[in-house]
């Protein structure tokens, strides 16, 4: 089975939260038009930190490995906001997801991106969704499409909403003893509407994480 239901409570809201290539039981509600959510929310210093002096470039923004599979082709087809930070916090949220299906490839929640880039809520949704691919036995195989990306930004200029639709219809859970490949009917249940609450690292230069993590499933909009 391709897709599983995984509740998780947000602090700011109840949120049936899904696996990054599932379907949840209800959709949550967009944040606020006027408020970003979260916006009060404060990063805290890694756990383990990125080396200042690592190369900033290739599979290690920020010094650290944020590397994928070959047949694991995460894909973020959307262009940078003028704004620094925007596009820092944009870069960054592009670097959870990453970080999130390294921790599935690598099997285990510790790995050094998915406590780089996540914290509070967003570091729990990061656990969650790892463990759940774990518990299953599988790894992911495909192609996941993140599109339609906007930006907003607090006005204390500590947080950032960024928001995307993702398409995983060529995204597929994969058997890790047998190698058999979940695939599934294409369906409006392949397209999800996120919203993540990015919060600047206060120690790092441009180095922004995951606070919170909003989903709407089966997103029509995104189709």
């Amino acid at each position: 089975m391709k897709r599983r239901t995984l509740p998780v409570a947000a602090a700011l809201t109840a949120t049936a939260v899904l696996l990054l290539t599932a379907c949840g039981s209800g959709d949550d509600k967009p944040a606020d038009n006027d408020k970003i959510a979260g916006a009060d929310q404060v990063a805290e210093t890694p756990k383990q930190s990125a080396s200042p002096s690592a190369a900033q470039a290739g599979d290690k923004p920020d010094g650290v490995d944020v590397s994928l599979p070959k047949d694991m082709n995460l894909v973020f087809d959307w262009g940078k906001p003028k704004d620094a930070n925007e596009a820092a916090a944009m870069d960054d949220a592009a670097n959870f997801f990453r970080a999130i299906y390294r921790g599935v490839d690598k099997r285990t929640t510790k790995d050094a991106a998915v406590t780089t880039y996540a914290t509070g809520d967003g570091l729990h949704y990061a656990d969650t969704q790892i463990n759940a691919w774990i518990d299953g036995g599988w790894t992911a195989t495909g192609t996941l499409r993140h599109y339609d990306a906007t930006t907003r930004s607090a006005p204390n200029g500590k947080s950032v909403e960024v928001a995307f639709c993702a398409d995983s219809g060529k995204f597929f859970g994969k058997e890790i003893k047998s190698k058999k490949i979940l695939e599934t009917r294409p369906s409006i249940e392949d397209f999800d509407y996120y919203k993540i609450v990015m919060v600047k690292v206060p120690t790092a230069k441009d180095l922004w994480q995951a606070s919170k993590v909003f989903v709407e499933t089966k997103a029509a909009k995104c189709q």
